[in-house]
């Protein structure tokens, strides 16, 4: 009997040893810059759940990338395209293949309320002075930004009056607080409650730009890191799906 009480304590106490040893380490996550409305629900459900925390370092998807190249302890990256993180896995820089959690969705956005239902002859007129856009060489938005206006046959005519964003968080602030009087952004913008002046938009048709398909990868950092594992694994689950769908973003679920 004694020997039995002994095993059954020595089991439950290196059970707790491991969950307190997984529960006592955080997490570092990149992230494209789109996702900082969604990623604030996404931390407060996952640390409900598994007792987690979570630290974010946020940008455009193409400087992360170059900051894991050159040894920045991340140990999730959450990008707004599929090219980054697949780069990464074909050099060697992460444990898991690439893979996708969700597809944005690009919109025109601005705070003056213009019929955006015509916006491609409204960006070519006199009422718009400049339009924000993110960088396409590092923003995958901005890209995206970047076909659509090439699709409608103005890019070479507006180019003049684009206002290149280094991420998406920055295209927000131009848009939000007036710098330009418009541009191309993440319908989360608008499913963000934090408080910010009405904004009107539209949505731009998927047709016209490849679709955003947002991959991530766990990455060799995390070698040592449990939680990290959790942490991709709750990404692809119905509950961060739920969320993801929330905030303006098409899901698998």
């Amino acid at each position: 009997m004694t020997k039995l009480f002994i095993k059954t304590f020595l089991l439950f106490f290196i059970s707790c040893a491991l969950f307190v040893s997984v529960n006592a380490q955080t997490v570092t996550v990149a992230i494209a810059a789109n996702l900082q409305p969604v990623m604030k629900d996404l931390k407060a459900d996952f640390k409900t759940r598994t007792g987690i925390s979570i630290d974010v370092i946020s940008g455009a998807s193409g400087n992360l990338s170059t900051q894991i190249r050159h040894g920045a302890p991340y140990d999730v990256f959450l990008s707004a395209d599929k090219g980054f993180p697949q780069s990464l896995q074909q050099d060697g820089f992460t444990l898991k293949p690439s893979v996708v959690y969700t597809q944005g969705i690009l919109i025109i956005c601005s705070t003056q309320n213009f019929d955006l239902t015509q916006w491609a002859p409204l960006l070519q007129g006199n009422t718009v002075q400049k339009i924000a856009i993110g960088n396409p060489a590092i923003a995958p938005y901005g890209k995206a930004a970047q076909q659509a206006l090439t699709k409608a046959g103005v890019y070479t005519q507006v180019k003049d009056k684009i206002v290149f964003g280094e991420s998406i968080s920055q295209v927000n602030t131009y848009i939000t607080t007036g710098v330009v009087q418009a541009g191309f952004t993440t319908l989360s913008l608008i499913k963000d409650d934090a408080k910010k002046p009405r904004l009107y938009y539209k949505l731009i048709d998927e047709k016209t730009y490849a679709p955003i398909e947002q991959a991530m990868v766990l990455l060799k950092h995390a070698r040592a890191n449990t939680a990290a594992e959790k942490f991709y694994q709750y990404i692809l689950s119905p509950a961060a799906q739920a969320i993801f769908k929330a905030y303006g973003y098409h899901t698998k679920n």
